[in-house]
């Protein structure tokens, strides 16, 4: 039922997303967020993308969310809402960042907690994106469990390692990856080809930058729709199930985090199971990864 859970709330958090980078929602000091200006170009063409990529979609087009983008994109430049910026360009040097690395500060006690952060973070966003991308892709289980598990792992915390030694940001995986696995993309050709198209857009940066926000917005939404499917899933009524699960679909997007979410699922599903008298329903490796959870936001948050 967490697996379930954790699906619809990057779901959630995939929507908001969305929405914001269309700017149909954006801040408010007095409400935290409220409607943006729906006629302004920027969310009418968000607009159309996503119901482009619904209707392609729905007919089978395996392009749809790349038709949608280019077609976007298109309809911005020729309106001077973005700015051509030429097709190609060298990508620039790693020298700057390459190797800079203070192996000192990793030695230091302070560091301990920065790096329980990181690897929270990394752990467990990693772990909700899978469980969201298989169970898309139906790779999972019966009892939703993940195929190779310890690969995915191993392969995450290498490109992590890799991306540190050349400086840039933590590197993990992406919940857009429901996007390619929704038009058939289920096998490891599919992640060779992603990354050899990655490495060929070094080369393409200008080409890149020209795609608006609001062009890809329509994409993660409907991604954000195929996620929020797995609330069909959960017992609503047993609130054993249902409060967990209510609890991670809210906190990971108002949190603006997958782990946040996660660790308040789970230390909600204890919570509930044990006040309710289901303990027995609660595995080991709940009630560890609960108390870890308990002991990073008493200790580490």
């Amino acid at each position: 039922m967490l697996k379930r859970a954790i699906a619809t709330g990057i779901g959630a958090f995939l929507a908001l997303i969305a929405l914001k980078n269309a700017g149909i929602i954006v801040s408010s000091p007095a409400t935290l967020v409220q409607l943006g200006d729906i006629t302004s170009p920027g969310p009418l063409l968000a607009i159309l993308s996503f119901f482009v990529i619904a209707a392609l979609l729905y007919r089978d087009f395996k392009s749809g969310v790349l038709i949608s983008i280019l077609l976007v994109t298109g309809i911005a430049l020729s309106l001077d809402l973005v700015q051509y910026q030429g097709v190609m360009a060298m990508p620039p040097s790693i020298l700057p960042t390459f190797m800079q690395l203070d192996f000192a500060a990793a030695f230091d006690i302070s560091m301990l907690s920065v790096i329980f952060a990181f690897l929270f973070v990394d752990l467990f966003d990693t772990s909700g994106t899978l469980v969201a991308v298989t169970q898309k892709a139906g790779l999972a289980d019966e009892k939703g469990n993940m195929p190779r598990l310890g690969r995915v792992l191993s392969a995450d915390s290498t490109a992590t390692i890799a991306g540190a030694v050349l400086g840039t940001s933590t590197t993990t995986s992406y919940i857009e990856s429901v996007a390619g696995v929704s038009v058939g993309g289920r096998t490891g050709l599919t992640a060779v080809v992603v990354g050899i198209c990655f490495l060929l857009m070094m080369f393409f940066a200008p080409l890149a930058q020209m795609v608006p926000a609001y062009a890809t917005a329509g994409a993660i939404l409907y991604v954000a729709v195929l996620m929020l499917q797995n609330l069909k899933f959960v017992n609503w009524d047993d609130m054993t199930d249902a409060i967990p699960v209510t609890v991670v679909l809210l906190m990971t997007p108002l949190t603006f985090s997958i782990a946040h979410g996660i660790a308040l699922g789970f230390i909600s599903y204890t919570a509930v199971k044990v006040l309710c008298g289901k303990q027995k329903q609660v595995s080991i490796s709940v009630w560890m990864l609960t108390a870890l959870f308990v002991f990073k936001f008493a200790f580490l948050s």
